[in-house]
């Protein structure tokens, strides 16, 4: 299955791949679905379980993670009557974002970190590199560049004098 593509003028407001992402995977259970995937929590009752998750819910997300592309269902190794949940290349994809929500959240959310991820022997600490001059990037070296026709920065592009007029 492949991931369905969203025309980024086809959101509200900015056209910007934000939104289009939060389109499938901003509401609450959706991401949290894909964390208990990522863990190894195939079947729905395990990701059921661990989100807490009301089961009309998710089984809705579940359909419409599919449908995008984010995950893929198969028959379960141990037990092939029943499938399970797995993620796709573009669930594989959101790894990086969970991996930096669950960052954000130890900072400034929670008392003390539930949770560690680890790199061989020691905590994991992801540092950006560019991968196309491999030199590390800092915040204040990154900058946005509108490729949206008729948007700016700071919105939408004002019309052309007169436009307003024509249109009219």
């Amino acid at each position: 299955m492949t991931t369905h593509r969203t025309d980024p003028y086809e959101v509200p407001g900015r056209p910007c791949s934000i939104a289009a992402t939060l389109q499938v995977v901003g509401d609450r259970w959706s991401l949290l679905a894909v964390r208990e995937v990522t863990f190894g929590n195939h079947r729905f009752r395990q990701i059921a379980r661990n989100t807490g998750a009301p089961t009309d819910r998710l089984s809705a997300r579940l359909k419409s993670l599919v449908a995008d592309g984010v995950l893929e269902r198969r028959p379960l190794p141990d037990d092939p009557r029943h499938d399970g949940y797995y993620l796709t290349e573009a669930g594989r994809d959101l790894l990086g974002v969970i991996r930096e929500l669950l960052r954000w959240g130890d900072r400034w959310l929670t008392t003390s970190p539930p949770m560690r991820l680890r790199h061989h022997d020691h905590d994991l600490s992801v540092r950006p590199v560019c991968a196309h001059c491999g030199e590390p990037v800092t915040r204040g070296e990154v900058h946005a560049e509108v490729a949206a026709a008729g948007w700016t920065l700071a919105g939408p592009a004002a019309e052309p004098s007169g436009q307003e007029a024509r249109d009219a």
